[in-house]
């Protein structure tokens, strides 16, 4: 069953979409509950087989594919995400579409049509949604230290940067890091320092880049980002206690989804949501930095959904490390006054 998020304006920001595929061409629809938007972003993912991660978005275009758990740049694939509807995504006969294989589409609203924004020292292409908290970026680099236009009007806590025309890792921002600090969404690597990102952090209105990766000169590049909204986003970190009895998570907020990466140590991404897992625990994970099927444990990386954030049911080093250090980046199901206890 398709579920939907409102944030609390009642705008529709995101949506975690269970479907089959057919092998033909075939609409996923976000609606529910008589509410659904038109997604700028999405990100499919095989659960029943491994395939890679597709993320598309209505800015570089349908059918323009990368990949969260592979280096290469963006391909067309004619036959993956063909359009973004009004009330979803349309799919052709390929993957993510694969016949009789389950799948998970999570999907974000940002502005609609791209407008140009000059806010930083290069131009970037920018679909906002302030109200939500989210962007995505389009840019070409041009070597050195530049400053690029969000268009968000907060300074975001999440920024993730894919390379489109090279092959490359895939580069995290995170206010926990800082900006001297970055990890790769397609690797298992701890944090590391970096240059990346000059050692500056976001604005209300740019971040910053520089030629060692996220700014090579006349290379093109996608950013999302993600700023946080009270009753519906949150973006942090947390420190492990090694217990069954782990961590609890303040989010001001019942999530439905939620990604975390172990910074202290190897490990792996870890997605869960419920809709995958509408009872507690949640322990069916999703890996970004891998194409593995969908896998259930409750010891590797078991949560709780709690009406005002989650807490960790595991006692695995990736999740639940004693002293390690996890970041997170989490959405709601409903605002805090419509959450219901769970």
């Amino acid at each position: 069953m398709p579920t939907t998020y409102a944030i609390p304006d009642g705008r529709v920001a995101m949506a975690a979409t269970l479907y089959t595929g057919t092998g033909a061409a075939q609409t996923i629809s976000n609606a529910v509950n008589g509410v659904s938007f038109q997604p700028d972003f999405v990100w499919a993912k095989s659960r029943s087989s491994a395939e890679s991660h597709r993320l598309e978005d209505s800015v570089r275009g349908a059918t323009q594919a990368l990949y969260s758990n592979l280096t290469n740049a963006e391909a067309t694939e004619a036959q993956s995400i063909t359009a973004f509807g009004s009330t979803g995504f349309t799919l052709g006969t390929g993957t993510p579409n694969t016949s009789a294989v389950t799948y998970v589409g999570w999907q974000w609203k940002a502005g609609g049509t791209a407008v140009s924004n000059t806010a930083g020292s290069i131009t970037s292409s920018v679909s906002a949604n302030t109200t939500a908290g989210f962007s995505v970026v389009t840019y070409t680099g041009v070597g050195g230290t530049s400053t690029v236009g969000h268009g968000l009007g907060v300074a975001p806590k999440m920024i993730i940067v894919m390379p489109r025309s090279f092959v490359s890792d895939k580069y995290v921002y995170h206010a926990s890091l800082g900006a001297a600090n970055y990890v790769s969404i397609n690797l298992t690597t701890a944090s590391a320092s970096t240059t990346l990102w000059n050692s500056t952090s976001p604005t209300s209105t740019v971040f910053t880049v520089n030629g060692n990766g996220a700014n090579q000169n006349t290379s093109t590049f996608v950013a999302y980002c993600f700023a946080e909204v009270a009753g519906y986003s949150a973006m942090g970190s947390y420190t492990g206690n090694g217990s069954a009895d782990g961590p609890f998570v303040f989010t001001n907020f019942q999530p439905r989804f939620v990604m975390r990466k172990k910074t202290s140590g190897v490990a792996r991404w870890i997605v869960e949501d419920s809709a995958r897992e509408p009872s507690n625990v949640a322990n069916s994970g999703l890996f970004p930095n891998f194409a593995n099927a969908e896998e259930v444990s409750t010891a590797n990386w078991g949560i709780d959904f709690l009406s005002n954030g989650f807490k960790i049911r595991s006692t695995d080093t990736e999740s639940n490390e004693s002293g390690g250090t996890y970041i997170y980046m989490a959405f709601a199901s409903n605002p805090l006054k419509y959450s219901n206890a769970r």
